[in-house]
């Protein structure tokens, strides 16, 4: 397992609540490898910076992403939560690299 990652928690879990906005907490802690005291942090840490809201639905919760709001950076314009949101999940829905077709214009493979 690598040291590090690319992603933060707290942006894993943004991408696990836009797939699946009823998760509950145990099934965030699963897909993070995290414990759901970790995963319960991470959620509160996003709903009290207003990026998350949390809506009661029967004995679960259901969990809004805000995709307006900016992201925490000091770099130049935050894009929003929306969309770097919409750049994880295609770059999910991609094929492959060896399976990307060839565009018209594009070098021969190995040039």
């Amino acid at each position: 397992m690598p040291s590090w990652s690319f992603l933060t928690n707290h942006a894993r879990v943004l991408l696990a609540v836009a797939a699946q906005p009823d998760a509950r907490l145990r099934d965030l802690a699963v897909s993070l490898d995290v414990t759901e005291r970790t995963a319960f942090g991470i959620v509160t840490d996003l709903a009290d910076g207003g990026y998350l809201v949390k809506e009661r639905d029967g004995r679960r919760n259901r969990y809004h992403i805000q995709e307006h709001l900016p992201l925490p950076t000091d770099v130049g314009r935050a894009p929003t939560i929306g969309e770097v949101l919409d750049l994880l999940v295609a770059a999910e829905r991609r094929p492959p690299v060896g399976e990307r077709r060839r565009r018209k214009g594009d070098p021969p493979a190995g040039c």
